[in-house]
């Protein structure tokens, strides 16, 4: 019997392996869940004009972000509670990322400590961490010294989340904290008594609290969450130095449009690298953020099913199906390189 052949098959896997409460919270949106379909089928709806005859050989896939440089344009985007999908969590993450190569981003929210996940990953894992911001500032640069301490190289800050989307499948299931013995481990010892300190989302969340973000650290600070050109604008100003347009997966807000939509006015309105996550499936779509001129993607979902399904194999096997398609897709793109992807490379479907 083979294997998974695709994202969605691995995504079949996982809804078969995991508990259904396990994998709603996993798989859902917010309301009616209109945003997390779109992030998929607005990539459906572009479509690609290939070139011929370019004399090209092997497409080189490798890139650089913020220093770090990976095997391919394609990183491991900031996801809760990997223990809910396998038990080694994001220790199997971590191992598999270095194995692929390529970049993670470690969630705040992580059921293993940011050192331990950086000791998984060893050294040939760039590690960034994802922070919220807390409304105590001594929380906040707790929260910075150790990911600094663990050797990350960045922090990726959401700036979507000034309160919780409502995920109706959540309130189904009665899912609102973890099951015993899973803990957010970068949040122990910060409660008065010494205990896990919930993580809280601000609603006053401005440009100020960037500003005194920036002058705790050294680290690049990478905006996650934002997808108006407006912000993208006063973002660089702030110095910040990436940027991550995203809508969350289609976990906040309902009816934002996908993300694959806001890219471009994005990466128009500034001159700082741009990610884009949410719904890439396959490589195919990683050629159409980078044809729009995003510098690479990342995927939260994928690497969950694959968690799910087969553990540290699992997640190495999905960002291995990625570059394939990516390598084979630019290949019969017409492509050299991952930075020889041409605007006139699209069309849009018509309706």
């Amino acid at each position: 019997m083979s294997g998974p052949l695709s994202l969605r098959e691995f995504e079949a896997l996982a809804r078969d392996r995991l508990p259904l409460s396990a994998y709603d919270y996993f798989a859902g949106g917010a309301d009616d869940e209109v945003t997390l379909r779109a992030n998929e089928s607005a990539f459906a709806r572009l479509r690609l004009l290939p070139r011929v005859l370019r004399g090209n050989a092997a497409p080189d896939l490798r890139t650089s972000l913020l220093g770090a440089d990976i095997a391919m344009p394609v990183v491991i985007a900031p996801t809760a509670f990997h223990r809910l999908a396998d038990p080694e969590g994001e220790l199997a993450t971590a191992r598999a990322a270095a194995e692929a190569d390529t970049l993670m981003i470690a969630s705040m929210a992580s059921t293993v400590a940011v050192e331990d996940i950086a000791k998984a990953g060893g050294a040939d894992l760039p590690l960034w961490f994802q922070l919220y911001i807390q409304s105590d500032s001594k929380v906040t640069e707790a929260l910075v010294r150790r990911a600094e301490d663990a050797g990350c190289r960045a922090l990726v800050v959401t700036v979507d989340s000034t309160v919780f989307g409502r995920r109706e499948r959540d309130h189904r299931h009665g899912f609102h904290d973890l099951p015993e013995g899973l803990y957010c481990e970068n949040m122990r010892g910060l409660a008065g008594d010494g205990g896990v300190r919930p993580i809280e989302m601000i609603r006053d969340l401005d440009w100020e609290h960037v500003q005194r973000l920036r002058s705790v650290t050294g680290l690049p600070i990478v905006l996650k969450g934002l997808m108006h050109p407006a912000d993208a604008v006063l973002a660089a100003a702030h110095g910040v130095s990436a940027l991550m347009v995203s809508n969350h997966g289609g976990r906040q807000l309902d009816t934002v449009v996908a993300t694959i939509d806001a890219v471009a006015d994005v990466v128009a309105a500034v001159d700082i690298p741009v990610l884009v996550d949410g719904g890439v499936r396959r490589g195919t779509d990683v050629v159409k953020a980078l044809a729009l001129g995003a510098d690479g993607v990342a995927i939260g979902r994928p690497v969950l099913w694959g968690l799910a399904a087969r553990g540290q194999t699992g997640v190495a096997q999905v960002l291995r199906m990625l570059r394939d398609e990516l390598d084979r897709a630019l290949a019969l793109c017409g492509c050299s390189s991952v930075h020889d992807i041409p605007r006139d490379l699209l069309r849009e479907a018509p309706c």
